[in-house]
C-alpha cells in the first residue's frame, strides 16, 4: 500500500470533523503533563468538543480549498485541534479557562462561524456567555417590563392604608 493511501483516511477524518463545525481552535499543548492533558480531554469531552492531535501536514491537506483554509497559517509546531459543532463559544471558553490554570497550554487561534480569529480574538470569544445563558438573559429582560407592569397594576388595585382608615360615608 502506498504512503498516500495510508494517509488518506486520516485526512478524510480531519475533513469530516471540521465539516459543519461552528468552532475550530488550534492550541500548542507542549509542556502539559499526561495528567493535565487527560484532564483537558475529559473537560472538553464533557462539553461536547472533539479534541485530537494531528500532524500539521494532514490538517493542511484536509483544509486545502475549504472555508477553514486560513487555519494553515497557524500550523507551526505541535498543534492540537478542538472542534465544537454545537456551541460556537464552547471550545474557546473551555480552552481559555484551562489555559488560565495551566500556562503551558497556548491558544494559537482558530475559526469561529467561518471567520478566522487570532489568539486574542479567541480569548474574546471565550468571554461570550453560552447560548443558554444568553437566552436566559434575553427572556429575563423580556419578562422584566411585564412583571413591573403587573406590580404597578396590583398596587393601584390595592387600597392604601389611608383609604382603609377613612370611614366610608353612606
Amino acid at each position: 500500500m502506498a504512503k498516500v493511501e495510508l494517509k488518506k483516511p486520516i485526512v478524510d477524518e480531519i475533513a469530516s470533523v471540521l465539516e459543519g463545525s461552528q468552532t475550530a481552535v488550534l492550541v500548542d499543548h507542549r509542556g502539559l503533563t499526561v495528567e493535565e492533558d487527560t484532564e483537558l480531554r475529559r473537560i472538553l469531552r464533557g462539553a461536547g468538543i472533539q479534541y485530537k492531535v494531528y500532524k500539521n501536514t494532514f490538517v493542511k491537506r484536509a483544509i486545502a480549498g475549504t472555508a477553514n483554509e486560513a487555519l494553515s497559517q497557524l500550523l507551526e509546531g505541535p498543534s492540537a485541534l478542538a472542534v465544537s459543532k454545537e456551541d460556537a463559544t464552547a471550545a474557546a471558553r473551555e480552552l481559555f479557562a484551562f489555559a488560565k490554570k495551566h500556562a503551558k497550554l497556548e491558544i494559537k487561534g482558530g475559526m469561529v462561524d467561518g471567520s478566522f480569529c487570532d489568539a486574542d480574538a479567541i480569548k474574546d470569544v471565550a468571554n461570550i456567555p453560552s447560548r443558554e445563558v444568553l437566552l436566559g438573559r434575553l427572556f429575563g429582560s423580556m419578562q422584566s417590563p411585564i412583571a413591573n407592569f403587573a406590580r404597578v397594576i396590583k398596587q393601584i388595585a390595592e387600597p392604601t392604608a389611608a383609604e382603609e382608615a377613612a370611614p366610608a360615608e353612606a
